[in-house]
């Protein structure tokens, strides 16, 4: 049964899985992943390695390789289970595989261990993980813009991500938070964030630590008139965050999303009834016509430019 779940599973992500074996991120981390395996296994070259095993076959894995792949496999299934996105769980993969392939290759021979942790600095400094630029209903705020659009109407709640393009978990969390815009997005609850690894001085104001130690990326905040009602993750007496899950049903229930989407649908019905009084329009006793929900989005800032 677990198989057959897999299976679905993976036929359902297949054209996302396509997409991402495209971006020259995921290509060279695929190549990465699978090197240790690829000079083991490949035959002219597999003959000249050194080898553990009792019959001498340096083209199969010895003892100590298997154990260090076995604990490779129990690692990422321990990460895992906090993976949200199909991102993350592949991230994790690619992470924890580099650092056996590291071990691995600095067991076999210094020179390719060498080699390889050389390929892996040059990969992380030049080659980022792709940008969510799916669709969403998000504005981008300035440290120049966040004030002001939080105060500007007290009827309006906002719900906030403090966030940093460095930060792979902001990264994962992207789509997420562009779902949950997409969904509730209304004239009286809006989506905002703001990049605090790019405006230190918004951190500053708003208590988000952009340190990795504080776990604190990313982080949503809730206000109400421009003032914070709550936020996830807490952040204890330390200044480190409290453990909690970045999934859709749990900032659905923690933010009660479903009971604001529909307090705030009420400001669209109040926006058009004043404006058909101003257009000297009145509804018939009895019609049942519903004002249409208007989106009233601003233009945001583009986030190639983020």
């Amino acid at each position: 049964m677990g198989l057959i779940t897999g299976v679905c599973t993976f036929l359902y992500h297949l054209p996302q899985i396509y997409k991402w074996l495209l971006k020259p991120y995921y290509i060279t981390s695929v190549l990465m992943t699978v090197a240790f395996l690829v000079v083991r296994k490949a035959p002219g070259l597999c003959e000249h390695l050194a080898t553990q095993r009792e019959d001498g076959n340096s083209c199969d894995f010895d003892w100590r390789e298997l154990e260090i792949l076995m604990f490779l496999s129990a690692i990422v299934m321990m990460k895992n289970r906090r993976a949200i996105t199909l991102e993350q769980h592949i991230g994790n993969l690619f992470l924890f595989s580099k650092v056996a392939n590291v071990i691995l290759f600095f067991r076999l021979d210094i020179r390719l261990g060498i080699l390889y942790l050389a390929l892996c600095v040059a990969f992380v400094m030049t080659c980022k993980p792709p940008l969510y630029m799916g669709p969403e209903y998000i504005k981008y705020f300035s440290d120049k813009t966040i004030d002001e659009e939080l105060q500007k109407d007290s009827r309006v709640t906002w719900i906030v991500e403090f966030y940093a393009n460095w930060s792979s978990d902001c990264q994962s969390f992207a789509p997420v938070f562009a779902n949950l815009s997409l969904t509730y997005n209304c004239a009286g609850l809006r989506f905002g964030k703001v990049d605090i690894g790019r405006y230190g001085e918004v951190s500053q104001r708003y208590r988000v630590s952009t340190s990795p130690l504080a776990k604190q990326l990313p982080t949503l905040v809730l206000f109400q008139g421009g003032r914070e009602i709550m936020r996830r993750p807490m952040v204890d007496n330390k200044g480190r965050a409290v453990s909690w899950t970045f999934n859709e049903e749990n900032i659905i229930r923690e933010f009660n999303l479903n009971e604001l989407f529909q307090k705030s649908k009420k400001l669209n019905k109040t926006r058009g009834s004043k404006g058909e009084e101003q257009n000297g329009f009145q509804p018939e006793d009895g019609s049942d016509e519903l004002y249409p929900e208007t989106d009233d989005t601003e233009p945001t800032e583009s986030k190639k430019d983020q």
